[in-house]
């Protein structure tokens, strides 16, 4: 049975509004244009059981396009189902009543979402199931907001308080009996990472030098990649390619290393890594060793730049041969993104190979935590990466990365399709939004609740 602490937390209210914004340039991956987006924000109010009162906040943006693609829903059926499930969620939310961790709320609660999820399915007539990985989008805000609202209510960064002093589970409750004895806490440092390494996100329609811009946007951010690498001292890229391409891909990669080592020439940089996104489009991994045998051959620099590979091939993991990973990871790391929705696509990504997994806030932060915690029992690869987060999000995802164990950079995008989202929140944080030298500056996040 569950041990009852002074700190547990029942919910007092619950509300949730949207923020919009356009793209200064449009984003491509996996096939498809992104050109706005809509941010979930949920408010929280709780109340320990020592009678302690907090407002917390979590804010996500609705990446449907990402969770919930579909060659047969356009863009606003699937944005609108899952404006719909948060209206869903807001009374489940509301009715806990009753005390206790957020991590044990926050799983108590996913099952119901699943529940809902598939209720908007039905009730708006959807030819194609709203996914698990769109429903943990959708619920990702309120984990945040209940987790932030826990540790405003008791004056603590929520990373601090997940020991035996708060939350008597271990991970053999949460996750099962192989990992008994073993606690979330485990995986996290005591304190942030004084900075993480930056990467910066090459779509496949961005500009990589002057020549490439036809119509400039000129709102005074960089326009190019060679611009960006000179004003932030650039050192991590995350190179989106079209995984059925294999000339494409591995020109735009040498034509990606090409531009920012002349940059770094000028600049005096000497590092220089690249995370390559196929967003799944690549048909199996004969595909992804070939992108690697042929970039060898003609740039074996940008080859040896390569720090690791996302998801190459579909989200959906079988035991097909060709969802192996194993030839492709003794090359180098390779990590699921899309698949991982829980222990068993994170167990099962194990045995076919892959070599550890991307965190994402935007699943959820109860759900970040577990699989952190699990992975790093594992021994498993781990990176952090966003979903375009801006603002209060990116805070959120730039916590995650900064306290798991392990974990050197963080990716964020925002800042380069969005700048206007955070223009308050980098005023106010202005080390953390402000990228020098490849880095950002992560050493503040040690404020209450999520260090809003």
């Amino acid at each position: 049975m569950p041990v009852s602490f002074s700190t547990d937390i029942r919910v007092v209210d619950v509300r949730i509004d949207y923020e919009h914004y356009p793209f200064r340039s449009p984003l491509k991956f996996g096939g498809a244009i992104v050109d706005n987006m809509a941010v979930l924000n949920a408010h929280i109010r709780v109340e320990t059981r020592s009678g302690q009162v907090a407002d917390g906040v979590g804010a996500m943006p609705l990446g449907n396009v990402w969770s919930f693609p579909s060659a047969q829903l356009g863009f606003d059926d699937t944005m609108e189902a899952m404006k719909d499930l948060a209206e869903r969620i807001v009374p489940v939310v509301a009715g806990l009543v009753d005390y206790d961790h957020p991590v044990r709320h926050a799983l108590g609660f996913e099952q119901p979402i699943l529940d809902l999820a598939e209720s908007v399915t039905a009730d708006r007539g959807l030819v194609e199931a709203m996914p698990k990985l769109c429903a943990l989008v959708v619920a990702s805000p309120f984990d945040a907001a209940l987790h932030d609202a826990f540790g405003k209510a008791i004056g603590l960064p929520s990373w601090q308080a997940l020991g035996p002093d708060f939350l008597s589970d271990d991970l053999g409750v949460l996750l099962g009996d192989a990992f008994a004895g073993r606690r979330i806490e485990g995986c996290l440092r005591d304190a942030p990472a004084e900075s993480l390494g930056l990467y910066h996100l090459v779509g496949a329609l961005d500009p990589l030098t002057a020549d490439d811009v036809a119509t400039p946007i000129g709102d005074g951010h960089p326009e190019t990649l060679m611009d960006w690498v000179r004003q932030d001292g650039l050192t991590h890229l995350k190179i989106k390619l079209n995984g059925d391409d294999l000339a494409w891909d591995v020109d735009r990669v040498a034509s990606i290393h090409s531009a920012a080592t002349e940059v770094h020439e000028k600049i005096g940089v000497h590092e220089l890594a690249y995370s390559l996104d196929f967003n799944e489009r690549c048909e199996n991994v004969d595909y992804l060793i070939g992108v690697f045998d042929r970039l060898r051959e003609v740039n074996p620099d940008a080859f040896d730049a390569i720090h690791y590979v996302e998801q190459p091939t579909s989200r959906h993991l079988s035991r097909d041969g060709d969802q192996d990973m194993h030839r492709a990871a003794e090359i180098r790391p390779v990590v699921i993104d899309e698949s991982l929705v829980d222990l068993e696509t994170l167990l099962l990504a194990r045995d076919l190979g892959y070599s550890g997994a991307a965190l994402k806030t935007c699943k959820g932060h109860t759900h970040a935590l577990l699989m952190a915690a699990a992975a790093h029992d594992l021994g498993l690869f781990l990176c952090v990466q966003d979903l375009t987060c801006p603002g209060r999000s990116f805070i959120h995802s730039a916590g995650l990365a900064a306290r798991v164990k392990g974990i050197e950079t963080i990716e964020g995008n925002a800042r380069q399709f969005i700048p206007q989202a955070s223009v308050e929140w980098a005023a106010n944080m202005p080390e953390l939004f402000r990228v020098q030298n490849g880095r950002i500056d992560t050493s503040g996040l040690t404020g209450a609740g999520l260090s809003y």
